[in-house]
C-alpha cells in the first residue's frame, strides 16, 4: 500500500522566492488498485508522481510503501512517462532485459504486451503505441510492485490510446500491479480507474475523490452510458470551479 500523510512540497526560484506546489496531500492506494490523479495543467501532478517515485524529497509529511518511508527511488516503483524513454541503441528484447529482475522471463513480458514478433526491432522501427508497450514490458520485467504512469498516452492518437487502455487493463488484472496514473484526460481516468483523485490549483490539495462504480472488464461502449457521462460531467464541474 502507498500512503501519503500531509505531504507538502515547495521550492525556491533563482530569486530565492518560495513557491508552494503541494499542500497537505493525504490519500492511500491499496495494493493492486489503479487510481488516477487529475487536475489543472501545472498544478503539481508530475511533482506528486516524482515524490512517490522517490525522485524528490517531500518538505513536510510522509510517503510510505507498505509501512516503509519512501526516501529515494527503488526497484519496487517504476515510472513510465509521456516521453519515449527507450534506449535507441537497444532492440525491444534488450530494452526489456536491461531492467529485468529475471532475464528468463523477458520474452514472457514481451509476449504479454503483444510484441513477440518485434523483439529484434529498434525503437525507430516502432510506432508510438508499440514503444509504450515496450515501456510497460520493461516495468513488468523489473518486477516493480508499483507502476507510476505520468501521462503515458498523451502524445498518442485516439485510436491507439483506445487499444492501449484495454491492453493495460488486461495486463493490470493479470499481474495485480498497483498503478498510479497521472492524467489530464477525464474519459481516460474514468475508463481505467478504481478511484480518481482531483487536485486543486497550485498549491495543490485534494479537492475531491471519486469512486468509479464500474466493474472490470470494461469496454468502449461504457463511455456512451448515462452513468459514465454523468460522472464525466461531475468531474468537469469540479475542475471548472477550482
Amino acid at each position: 500500500m502507498i500512503e501519503l500523510i500531509n505531504v507538502s512540497y515547495s521550492y525556491k526560484d533563482s530569486m530565492r522566492k518560495q513557491f508552494e506546489v503541494l499542500k497537505n496531500i493525504s490519500f492511500k492506494v491499496k495494493n493492486g488498485e489503479l487510481i488516477s490523479i487529475i487536475g489543472p495543467s501545472g498544478c503539481g501532478k508530475t511533482t506528486l508522481a516524482n515524490l512517490i517515485a522517490g525522485y524528490l524529497k517531500n518538505k513536510k509529511g510522509k510517503i510510505c510503501e507498505n509501512g516503509r518511508d519512501i526516501i529515494a527511488p527503488g526497484k519496487d516503483r517504476f515510472v513510465i512517462n509521456q516521453e519515449n524513454d527507450l534506449f535507441d541503441w537497444m532492440n525491444v528484447e534488450e530494452n526489456v532485459s536491461f531492467f529485468a529482475d529475471n532475464k528468463k522471463k523477458v520474452l514472457e513480458y514481451i509476449k504479454l504486451v503483444g510484441l513477440e514478433n518485434c523483439k529484434r526491432k529498434y525503437p525507430y522501427e516502432l510506432s508510438g503505441g508499440m514503444k509504450k508497450r515496450v515501456s510497460i514490458a520493461r516495468a513488468l520485467a523489473a518486477n516493480a510492485e508499483v507502476l507510476i504512469m505520468d501521462e503515458p498516452f498523451n502524445s498518442l492518437d485516439y485510436s491507439i490510446k483506445e487499444k492501449l487502455y484495454d491492453d493495460l487493463a488486461k495486463i493490470w488484472k493479470k499481474t495485480n500491479k498497483t498503478i498510479i496514473l497521472i492524467s489530464h484526460d477525464i474519459e481516460e481516468a474514468i475508463y481505467l480507474s478504481d478511484r480518481i483523485i482531483i487536485l486543486n490549483n497550485r498549491p495543490a490539495s485534494i479537492k475531491k475523490i471519486f469512486n468509479v462504480p464500474f466493474s472490470y472488464p470494461r469496454n468502449s461502449g461504457l463511455k456512451d452510458s448515462v452513468r459514465f457521462m454523468n460522472i464525466e460531467k461531475q468531474i468537469k464541474e469540479e475542475l471548472i470551479h477550482l
